[in-house]
């Protein structure tokens, strides 16, 4: 485990969420004012007032500037504000280790990390990117910003038919199934085990709608190998959590959750991942791209896969879930499909609880910050699908792209 000075071990000691919806389901506000109430509850949540917070951070080319909400919250001071430059859901446990980093330093105190969608405004995932920004309030920071240098990645692919995610991910798992023969009922586990962690969620946006494995099989492909419920939701919603230090923490009535480790960054010539990596060797092609991210994580958290209690893994597809259990150790090279199949992900039983809020496949898409939220509620005793005991949780960040992860402990 890394040095630092004693007292200032970052720790999570706040959590904040808006209500989550399906995209374009939250009309009455904007993603700006999203991002400012789940700042607000998470404070609110650590038992600490605006005045106490002095570093925001966020992740994937976020909208709402640190700036612009600062003085809108009221903050005393800006001390740090800090944007990881990973792309998409790669930067959600970057953006918290970010913060433990400013606060490990003395450069902060208090950081919030937020992330805030409102695809019904803006952009939707499921979309091949280009076109005009809507139309709407010049109120919103950064509304009109360009996603340049994507949109000239995908300039390159578009041609071929390649023009959204499910479509470039498709490939790679295409390319794993013939190597390793993976099966749509193994990718199909994923998708009904975390349907099932949802329907205990009254957060979850398809907490009301079970399925059954032939509910699975009988929905529509999107991109082959991927079918509908392969694929996560499109969603409006906010969330953020609160880093402080160590010390700081033992004035709060909640439970520290340390972070224990932390790492992000991408192997040598990933790019962009599915949309450039295409002349990656085989076995970094047909992975999550994580190995490198593992290693250093494990070495920073001084623990292993072994160690590891409960499991919340980025779910943009269910297949990139089997790659990322593979690539973090919990399993070989082409194991993932097996491991999924015989149960180890679900709650209560499984060897690995996984995504027991119901992860961005049943849950929310908010960007995979939302797995730190439950992360932190796991190690509270506050999850809607406990596990008993849990004392180790991993938390990761996109699959297929650079990454992030964290390992959060009780202290």
């Amino acid at each position: 485990m890394r040095p630092v000075t004693a007292g200032r071990r970052p720790c999570v000691v706040g959590v904040g969420e808006t209500r989550y919806a399906r995209w374009g389901g939250i009309p009455e506000t904007s993603e700006y004012q999203l991002a400012l109430s789940a700042i607000v509850g998470a404070v609110a949540d650590a038992g600490l007032s605006m005045d106490d917070v002095d570093g925001l951070a966020s992740f994937a080319e976020d909208r709402n500037e640190a700036t612009f909400a600062a003085a809108d919250l009221g903050l005393a001071e800006l001390r740090y504000a800090t944007l990881s430059w990973l792309p998409g859901g790669g930067g959600a446990c970057a953006a918290v280790a970010n913060a433990a980093m400013a606060v490990e330093t003395g450069a902060a105190e208090v950081v919030v990390v937020y992330r805030s969608l409102c695809q019904g405004q803006f952009h939707r995932f499921g979309q091949g990117p280009g076109g005009r920004p809507p139309a709407g309030p010049a109120r919103t920071p950064g509304l009109r910003k360009a996603r340049t240098l994507l949109e000239a990645h995908v300039g390159f692919t578009m041609p071929f038919g390649m023009f959204s995610p499910p479509i470039a991910y498709a490939m790679v798992v295409q390319r794993h199934m013939h190597r390793f023969g993976t099966t749509e009922h193994q990718m199909g586990q994923v998708a009904v085990t975390t349907r099932a962690h949802a329907a205990r969620n009254p957060r979850a946006v398809m907490g009301t709608r079970p399925m059954t494995m032939d509910d699975y099989l009988a929905s529509r492909f999107v991109s082959e190998p991927f079918r509908l419920f392969d694929c996560c939701l499109e969603t409006d919603g906010a969330c953020a959590v609160v880093v402080t230090t160590s010390e700081r923490a033992l004035d709060l009535a909640r439970t520290p959750i340390e972070i224990v480790g932390h790492a992000q960054g991408t192997p040598r010539g990933f790019g962009h991942g599915q949309y450039s990596n295409v002349s990656m060797p085989d076995d970094d092609y047909t992975s999550a791209g994580a190995r490198t991210v593992a290693d250093r994580l494990w070495a920073s958290a001084g623990l292993g896969p072994a160690d590891i209690d409960v499991a919340e893994i980025y779910d943009h597809f269910t297949g990139l879930v089997l790659l990322s259990l593979e690539d973090f150790g919990f399993c070989g090279r082409g194991e993932g499909g097996p491991l999924a199949a015989s149960g180890a992900l679900a709650w209560p039983d499984g060897a690995l609880p996984t995504n027991t809020h119901g992860g961005s496949l049943s849950e929310a898409y908010i960007h995979g910050l939302n797995h730190v939220v439950e992360g932190v509620r796991q190690l509270r005793g506050e999850s809607t699908c406990q596990v008993d005991g849990a004392e180790t949780v991993l938390v990761t960040s996109a699959a297929g792209v650079p990454t992030s992860a964290l390992v959060l402990g009780r202290p």
